[in-house]
């Protein structure tokens, strides 16, 4: 047996050496628009639909396409390529509505269904590796790109959703 004294380490020590080694990542649901891929917190994706019918209001903003009946909550429906300035598509069993939970300004949470083309995958981004948007022109737009996230392929589009886009009176944000 050696006299020799083993360093002493406390688990907490341990513990938080562990934890500012691993790096937080967020998942996001990414989905493809046109050519691009886009992404949106996984913990804000209530459920996955396919398309249907939504009961148009009038004087809305062209983005929102009306509303949907979803187990009794009434839910707005937005069209990212309008909001975008993406080349319209019609809808059709192919196209998808993400739903969202989202927290007003006011702190409450909302439900938002945003119509996209397809549903690609899940990515882990960890905070440090989200590169900001580049400034844009148009800063409306700016608030809803959270920034840019890297995969071995290409470059994610990661969205920061809220119900401003729901009332966003301006009727497309160019994001090219």
């Amino acid at each position: 047996m050696s006299n020799e004294q083993q360093p002493s380490v406390s688990t907490n020590e341990i513990d938080d050496a562990l934890q500012s080694q691993v790096q937080l990542a967020e998942q996001y649901l990414t989905f493809h628009m046109q050519d691009e891929e886009f992404g949106v917190n996984i913990l804000s994706v209530q459920e996955i639909r396919g398309w249907e019918e939504v009961t148009a209001i009038p004087n809305s903003p062209n983005h929102v396409l009306g509303v949907m009946n979803l187990r009794g909550t009434v839910v707005p429906v937005v069209d990212l390529r309008m909001c975008f300035g993406l080349v319209d598509l019609e809808y059709n069993d192919a196209t998808v509505v993400i739903i969202l939970n989202i927290t007003s300004n006011k702190g409450s949470n909302k439900v938002m269904g945003v119509v996209v083309d397809a549903v690609s995958d899940v990515h882990n981004f960890a905070e440090k590796d989200i590169q900001p948007a580049p400034e844009l022109r148009d800063k409306q737009q700016g608030q809803y790109v959270k920034g840019l996230g890297s995969t071995a392929e290409h470059m994610v589009i990661l969205l920061n959703l809220n119900e401003g886009l729901i009332y966003d009176t301006s009727t497309t944000h160019s994001i090219h």
